[in-house]
């Protein structure tokens, strides 16, 4: 169910999520914690949604859409109230802010926290430069940014140590989470021999394999490369080699080793939602983001 609350307040946006609540159409009990998704008002604001949605299944929360429209308009409020099957396992306020009042997002996010709950901000576009000194950021105990839709990625990305606060992290850094227990699954196995070396391949543009190269060289005392090219992770151990390769458009990868059979493993891509559900499991630092954003200084592009 939608309800539209155009040109409102939110004080009435508050008495109509009471009167759902009063009607059983919609309760808050349960609720793990608040998500506030900080985006631009464009046909893509319904695939945010949809993802938040979808995470929510994981972890039922209040999702709070703040949906920034054109700072030359005048200053309005425009509301949609979702719950039932518009809105997963949550309750969705969104919330659509033009002109001036687009400055002002955490004044008017702050009356729909849900008391005594954790806050998660997230910015699936653009995102502030220092997360955790935005108004909404401040708000939250847990900032998640999106390298992958930046018009440079890889600046991007490594820009986030400058601004990294504790309870920061990017969803490049969860796409990449398969491969890291894949890679650290191969390594398990006899013979247990050092890493002399590594090298990541793939698209320019793809932030995932640039935190992934930073996460092996924060591990590593050998060189770590980052190339272009086709998608592939090879570690150089002492006397051994591990790779990991997959076509960009295929969903399985070869993971070959030195005097082994090759063996073929299921590594798609992580969608959105997949990712964004694995950072709301844990609300505490990601230190080890941390450390392969550091040992992101340490890549050698090629």
């Amino acid at each position: 169910m939608i309800i539209d609350l155009p040109e409102t307040t939110t004080g009435e946006i508050n008495k109509q999520l009471v009167l759902l609540r009063e009607s059983g159409g919609a309760v808050t009990l349960g609720r793990v914690l608040t998500l506030v998704v900080c985006t631009r008002d464009s046909k893509n604001s319904e695939v945010v949604i949809d993802a938040a949605n979808e995470a929510s299944r994981e972890h039922p929360c209040r999702v709070i859409v703040v949906a920034r429209g054109p700072r030359s308009a005048e200053p309005r409020l425009d509301a949609e109230i979702r719950v039932g099957g518009d809105a997963g396992a949550s309750e969705v306020v969104v919330l659509r802010l033009s002109g001036e009042l687009a400055d002002h997002e955490s004044s008017v996010v702050v009356p729909f926290l849900l008391p005594d709950t954790p806050v998660v901000a997230w910015w699936p576009e653009d995102a502030p430069t220092v997360p955790a000194l935005d108004p909404v950021g401040r708000l939250a105990i847990r900032r998640i940014t999106d390298a992958t839709g930046a018009e440079d990625p890889t600046a991007t990305i490594k820009s986030r140590l400058g601004s990294y606060t504790a309870g920061d992290t990017d969803l490049a850094w969860s796409r990449i989470t398969y491969w890291r227990a894949l890679l650290t699954s191969a390594l398990d196995q006899p013979p247990h021999e050092p890493i002399v070396s590594a090298t990541v391949s793939g698209l320019a543009d793809e932030p995932a394999l640039d935190i992934l190269a930073g996460w092996l060289a924060s591990r590593i005392d050998g060189p770590v490369r980052r190339k272009t090219g086709g998608l592939h992770v090879e570690l150089q151990l002492t006397g051994d080699t591990i790779s990991i390769s997959r076509p960009q458009t295929e969903t399985t990868a070869t993971l070959r080793r030195t005097g082994q059979p090759d063996a073929l493993v299921a590594l798609a891509r992580r969608e959105t939602r997949d990712c964004l559900a694995e950072e709301l499991r844990r609300l505490d630092p990601d230190e080890i983001y941390e450390a392969a954003l550091a040992g992101l200084t340490k890549v050698e592009y090629v």
